[in-house]
């Protein structure tokens, strides 16, 4: 037969870990992706490239 009585420090306990963890998880700032100033150095230098390509006709 299961055990009727609950502990309610358990819950807390519980709950207080589960708020650390959480507050811990808001801290971390999230990973930027390396994508768009990869995308804004490949446009500028063909944005150069086409630049002196047009002077130098």
């Amino acid at each position: 037969m299961s055990d009727q009585h609950i502990d309610p420090a358990g819950n807390t306990q519980q709950f207080r870990a589960f708020a650390q963890r959480r507050e811990q998880e808001a801290s971390v700032p999230p990973k930027k992706s390396p994508i768009v100033p990869i995308i804004a150095v490949v446009a500028a230098v063909v944005i150069v490239g086409v630049v002196a390509f047009l002077l130098l006709q």
